[in-house]
């Protein structure tokens, strides 16, 4: 049973850091749940409260970033609501037809499309789908050495 527990935290560690490009994956807390299950697997030993605690806390902090930072982005570069709702829905898009890389690229075209329905034209719409992507790729780095950094320890403590 044991190993069985080590594999599935395993998998989520995986996952984890999958989510962190796929939009209907909460990357950081599964990667933290990956942590759990090996803990319980190895009889709490593997980490101490105190870690488990602050690594709870982060990913609870990146999911709340990851909602937040492209809206900062969004207003730094000057979008409107119909910027940020199509990027939303480009975002989607792009996820259903070209994933996981159509989220970037529907992000950022959404946002274009949507300033430029809300009579923003050329430099000025470019320069807001910019700021979307930027902030969106934030997120995702911050996402990534999060879920990157859990997955090394996992390696390092599941044997």
């Amino acid at each position: 049973m044991e190993v069985l527990i080590i594999i599935l935290g395993f998998i989520f560690a995986l996952i984890g850091i999958a989510g962190c490009v796929l939009p209907a994956i909460p990357g950081p807390p599964l990667s933290f749940l990956a942590l759990i299950f090996l803990s319980y697997a190895k009889n709490w030993t593997p980490f101490s409260q105190t870690f488990l605690i602050v690594t709870a806390i982060l990913a609870i902090i990146l999911v709340v970033l990851d909602y937040i930072l492209p809206a900062i982005g969004a207003k730094k570069y000057g979008a409107s609501k119909l910027g940020i709702g199509f990027s939303v829905i480009g975002m989607i898009v792009g996820f259903i037809f070209l994933p996981p890389f159509g989220v970037f690229i529907g992000a950022f075209s959404g946002a274009i499309v949507g300033e430029m329905m809300a009579g923003k034209r050329g430099e000025a719409a470019l320069r807001v789908g910019w700021g979307i992507f930027l902030s969106n790729m934030f997120g995702i780095g911050l996402k990534l050495a999060y879920t990157s950094f859990i997955f090394a320890i996992y390696a390092m403590k599941m044997f």
